[in-house]
């Protein structure tokens, strides 16, 4: 960020200056993301986020992540845990996989090396928005939303054999704290505490990418209509899709829904990042992933239509 410094107080004086003319249009953005955030993404998450730090403080995550080891050995160059981290990824959407993976790096029960992979493949959205928020409530087609999300699910194991040779350097961070000690360690007002600024985090960063889509919108609106979605999706998932149900249809809403969802935008990129803050993983190799990630769902996503549809 220090190196581009520069670049970026231009542009936030540029969205300052935005929001000085037109107040009450950047109070709407901003009203329309903590909405987003409070109707998409908070009741879907909440509970996982809670109930998975609780899994993962008592040491169950281990237990249940034992039965997978091999397969998550052999396809993903990880270890065993990573299984229970892609299914909770899976149900609970971003950017829960994101925050598992810091968990268990912070618990010194992974090291970088295995983070680095793990997000290539655990850094999914959820039934609850992908079928429900996107199928159902902004396509009209449960169908497609079960398309998109089975799509979506597949590109993640596809984009974890990719990274699954990965090299990162470890350091010294690794524990390896046995079970028996983190058991010893549960505390209940700090999981709460934890859970509570994870999720006030999302909601700040949702709402801050609604008002940047907002401030470039006059750029955005030199493209295409049938474009200007996917752009605004490159941004912020839950906007991208929002537009991209207005503009495309059929096979082409489908294939721009799969792809935005599977990048998740540079909100739910950011929402990773503070989670996983302590790895100091690069951006750039996280939205590499992702990218990686929207164009194997995309594809997958396009074979899925021909079939089904």
């Amino acid at each position: 960020m220090k190196k581009y410094g520069t670049i970026l107080s231009i542009f936030i004086f540029y969205i300052l200056f935005c929001m000085v003319l037109s107040p009450s249009i950047f109070i709407k953005a901003s009203l329309d993301g903590i909405t987003a955030w409070a109707l998409n993404v908070l009741p879907s998450i909440l509970p996982f986020v809670f109930f998975t730090k609780i899994l993962s403080s008592i040491g169950t995550t281990e237990k249940i992540s034992k039965i997978f080891k091999n397969p998550a050995k052999l396809l993903f160059n990880t270890p065993a845990v990573s299984s229970y981290t892609f299914f909770a990824s899976i149900i609970s959407g971003y950017p829960v996989g994101a925050k598992l993976t810091a968990d268990l790096y912070a618990n010194g029960q992974i090291k970088k090396s295995d983070a680095f992979k793990i997000t290539s493949f655990c850094s999914t959205s959820g039934p609850m928005f992908v079928i429900g928020a996107v199928g159902i409530g902004m396509i009209g087609n449960a169908l497609i939303g079960y398309i998109i999300f089975i799509a979506h699910i597949i590109g993640a194991l596809l984009n974890g054999l990719l990274y699954r040779k990965l090299k990162v350097k470890d350091d010294d961070y690794f524990k390896n704290i046995s079970l028996d000690k983190q058991n010893k360690n549960f505390d209940l007002s700090s999981i709460v505490l934890d859970s509570a600024i994870s999720l006030i985090s999302v909601g700040v960063i949702i709402a801050i990418f609604f008002v940047v889509i907002t401030s470039l919108s006059p750029l955005i609106n030199l493209f295409p209509s049938n474009l200007s979605g996917i752009i605004s999706g490159l941004i912020e998932i839950t906007k991208g899709c929002q537009d991209i149900s207005l503009t495309l249809n059929g096979l082409y809403c489908t294939l721009a829904s799969t792809f935005v969802i599977s990048f998740g935008g540079l909100s739910t990129a950011l929402q990773s990042m503070t989670m996983l803050n302590k790895l100091k993983m690069p951006l750039w190799l996280f939205l590499l992933q992702k990218f990686t990630h929207a164009i194997c769902a995309t594809l997958v996503a396009f074979l899925l239509y021909l079939i089904i549809i």
